[in-house]
């Protein structure tokens, strides 16, 4: 078998890495179309995002120990076989129920391919490269995740089924092109990983999401919310337990021990929070506010996600200069900005040029700046034998919070009468998406140029 080139590996492994973030958020724009062909609410829809979310935080973790287990390369064509096959079950769901089933089934499959092809990149690359390919590797997530829109837009022209179809023949090809060229390394021995934690942890936060989207619905103080809360509490206590006990744990709580690495992922946790309110904010007012077709919406939008690669690339030159922390946190107030900027402009009357476009570059510059800076500090502030575990615990956090953010999004816009109420509700929307980026700035100015000493990870652990 032929040896690829690491550069080779990082093109394939990017297959999986943009077939797992484009279709999470994809799936935005085709929220009205979804709606129309099966029906439901809009807090019944949200599912659709957040099954996938959090059944991808859960398993994130355990599903890379399973690949170090049995070979990241297996784990990472079965992540892609399985990720292809549930986007088929998604295109031909025939109700709101079997779509988010088939949505978790394919949050499986992604939660497979994303640290398997974490593995894989750094087994590929040198010691002294490794940082530079995870940089990369976290700038294809981000743009992947913010030109969802845009590759929606198109396919829903068709049909809104399109957006699973066309993962189809790229996950084929991935798969064929993988099983000849990916690197074998030798699977490692180690304990088997924590699933049950992984379920009261996807307890947790599915008990959450529920209360928060059905609050308005159901009356904040009704039985249902308030129980939702505390079974919500009751898992998130049980996961804690458990991961203090366990031998593998989902979240290695002593990893938290590290100033920088936990730093990162709870700035990582609030920007996230406010980048899925975003984008799933704009994209539903863009259709029912402004009344604009998805494919003006994904090709309006686009200039907002163009920054983000071009800002990635500088964001890293500058974080050798001035430190990942003040990168991290410009750009978080950046996005918060072009939310800002929103709220202040936009209105009923639809204007691109003078009301949208500003505040998409703003937010595209902030997401380039923010999301592969954070992902960088947080798996190379661990030692080497640690890069994938940093790696796979941010992801899980970025996850945690996409589900948050569309959570707390459907309980602030919930169900407006009229096309004023409409507009106000989703102004506070931009403002609590803002509000959280905002949150995180503090976090990441908290960031130290430096790397931590190998010792404080020993000193945690022990």
């Amino acid at each position: 078998m032929r040896t690829a080139s690491p550069r080779f590996v990082f093109a394939i492994v990017s297959t999986g890495i943009v077939l797992a973030t484009l279709d999470q958020f994809i799936v935005n724009i085709a929220f009205p179309s979804i709606e129309r062909s099966l029906g439901g609410s809009v807090s019944t829809l949200s599912w659709v995002l957040n099954g996938y979310s959090i059944v991808f935080a859960a398993l994130l973790v355990p599903a890379g120990r399973l690949a170090d287990r049995s070979g990241r390369k297996r784990a990472f064509l079965g992540g892609v076989l399985l990720f292809t096959a549930a986007s088929a079950l998604c295109a031909a769901a025939t109700s709101v129920g079997l779509l988010v089933a088939a949505r978790a089934l394919q949050g499986v499959g992604a939660a497979v391919m994303i640290p398997s092809s974490l593995g894989l990149l750094l087994a590929a690359y040198p010691p002294e490269r490794r940082a530079g390919a995870v940089r990369a590797w976290a700038a294809v997530t981000g743009a992947s995740a913010a030109l969802g829109p845009v590759a929606g837009g198109l396919l829903v022209q068709a049909s809104w089924r399109w957006v699973f179809i066309v993962n189809v023949p790229i996950g084929v090809a991935a798969l064929l092109v993988g099983r000849r060229f990916l690197p074998a390394p030798a699977p490692e021995h180690g304990p088997v990983p924590d699933l049950l934690g992984a379920a009261w942890l996807a307890a947790a936060i599915a008990a959450l999401s529920l209360a928060l989207v059905k609050g308005q619905d159901w009356g904040w103080a009704h039985g249902r919310v308030v129980g939702a809360f505390v079974a919500a509490a009751f898992f998130g206590v049980a996961f804690v337990v458990r991961s203090r006990n366990h031998e593998s744990p989902v979240i290695e709580l002593s990893l938290l021990r590290v100033r920088r690495f936990a730093l990162a992922t709870a700035a990582m946790l609030l920007y996230s929070a406010g980048f899925a309110a975003m984008l799933l904010s704009t994209i539903v007012w863009a259709q029912t506010g402004w009344g604009w077709s998805p494919l003006r919406t994904g090709l309006l939008f686009a200039p907002g996600p163009l920054m983000v690669p071009l800002f990635a690339f500088l964001g890293g030159r500058l974080s050798a200069r001035a430190g990942a922390g003040p990168v991290s946190a410009l750009g978080c107030v950046s996005f918060a900005l072009g939310l800002l900027f929103w709220v202040d402009r936009i209105s009923l009357v639809p204007h691109w040029a003078g009301d949208m476009l500003p505040g998409s570059i703003l937010v595209g510059t902030g997401v380039g700046l923010t999301l592969p800076t954070l992902v960088a500090v947080a798996s190379t502030s661990l030692p080497p034998e640690r890069f994938a575990t940093g790696s796979g615990a941010i992801t899980m956090a970025r996850q945690v919070g996409f589900t948050l953010g569309v959570a707390v999004l459907v309980a602030v816009v919930g169900t407006p009468a009229t096309a004023d109420a409409r507009l106000h509700a989703f102004r506070l929307g931009w403002l609590a998406a803002a509000a959280a980026s905002l949150a995180a700035v503090p976090l990441a100015l908290l960031l130290v140029a430096r790397r931590r000493r190998v010792e404080e990870l020993v000193e945690a652990t022990a």
